[in-house]
């Protein structure tokens, strides 16, 4: 088969299965996390929801795991924070970082510098851990809702794990 039939072939539904693991941890439960867990299963991803609050893990896909503590991480994992305000945040990156996941994220304005910095320089957070942590996160394309701001995070995890820009050039 040529690369343009493969192509086609993929369109039409008949594709290998993914043979390489994900794991989405989505750090906080939030709008954008019920979708970025939601959507992420139907890439294969395994999703995790990490919510030290018990009692804010409401309105969560069925097919998600919960945890109250971190769970473990490791290079399959992308972990995307979806509330940059919670008092946990410095603490939280700070141990994700230590677990060495393939990629973190902080969603926020972009214009602004991320709370994160701060509050892990605080902890004595050394400047290139810091650096792993991306903000802003996924594409580029103007979202304002959450289900958008999902889609934009997962297309730039997928753009991010295949080696590619993302956008429209190939």
């Amino acid at each position: 088969m040529t690369a343009e039939s493969d192509a086609c072939a993929v369109a039409h539904g008949a594709f290998d299965p993914d043979v390489d693991e994900r794991t989405l941890v989505a750090v906080f439960a939030s709008p954008v996390a019920r979708y970025l867990l939601s959507y992420a299963a139907d890439l294969g991803y395994r999703t995790v929801l990490f919510e030290p609050d018990a009692a804010r893990a409401t309105d969560v896909p069925t097919a998600c795991d919960i945890r109250t503590v971190l769970p473990e991480i490791d290079k399959t994992a992308d972990v995307v924070v979806t509330d940059h305000h919670r008092a946990e945040l410095g603490v939280v990156l700070r141990d994700a970082l230590a677990r060495d996941p393939r990629w973190v994220g902080v969603l926020g304005n972009p214009r602004h510098e991320g709370p994160h910095v701060a509050a892990l320089t605080g902890l004595g957070v050394a400047a290139g851990e810091i650096a792993r942590v991306h903000r802003p996160v996924g594409l580029n394309i103007g979202s304002r809702k959450p289900a958008e701001i999902a889609i934009a995070v997962l297309a730039g995890l997928l753009a991010d794990r295949n080696g590619k820009p993302g956008g429209f050039e190939f």
